[in-house]
């Protein structure tokens, strides 16, 4: 399981407290898929010693110390290099946009960058979407697994 996998997974207890709420038949109970020896990275810091100031590593909890287990693996968690705006999308040639979930909020400066006003827009993975501004063109390239792409809100 990747690290950003178990991230997201453990950043939605909803889902779980949704699920005991629905009565069942019978009980069951479910355990990680192991594929080796590792363990998913835990949420939850080892904490301060007692008597000392805590660093941020062991204090971090949530995304946060996802994002500094991420740093401490050289891997940029978060994603936030600039789309590419060297050229206007086109429906047959959009622009790019990587994601690991089925949608994503993006935002368009124009071509070149900072021409217009910044345009937010929500970008599936269902169809295209253009910048009412500029009229570029944006494709979201989905990179999770199936199970996250049977996922609905």
């Amino acid at each position: 399981m990747s690290l950003f996998r178990c991230a997201v997974n453990a950043a939605r207890p909803s889902l779980v407290a949704r699920a005991a709420i629905r009565p069942s038949l019978r009980s069951f109970s479910t355990t990680l898929r192991a594929s080796s020896d590792a363990k998913p990275p835990s949420i939850f810091g080892p904490g301060g010693k007692v008597g000392e100031v805590p660093t941020d590593f062991e204090q971090a909890t949530g995304l946060e110390r996802f994002e500094l287990l991420g740093e401490m693996e050289g891997v940029d968690v978060f994603d936030e290099t600039p789309l590419d705006s060297s050229r206007v999308g086109t429906k047959k040639d959009p622009i790019r946009v990587l994601s690991y979930d089925h949608t994503r909020i993006i935002g368009c400066t124009g071509s070149p960058a900072d021409s217009h006003e910044v345009h937010w827009f929500n970008l599936s993975r269902d169809r295209q979407r253009f910048c009412p501004e500029c009229g570029s063109v944006y494709a979201l390239d989905y990179l999770g697994g199936e199970e996250e792409a049977h996922h609905h809100h």
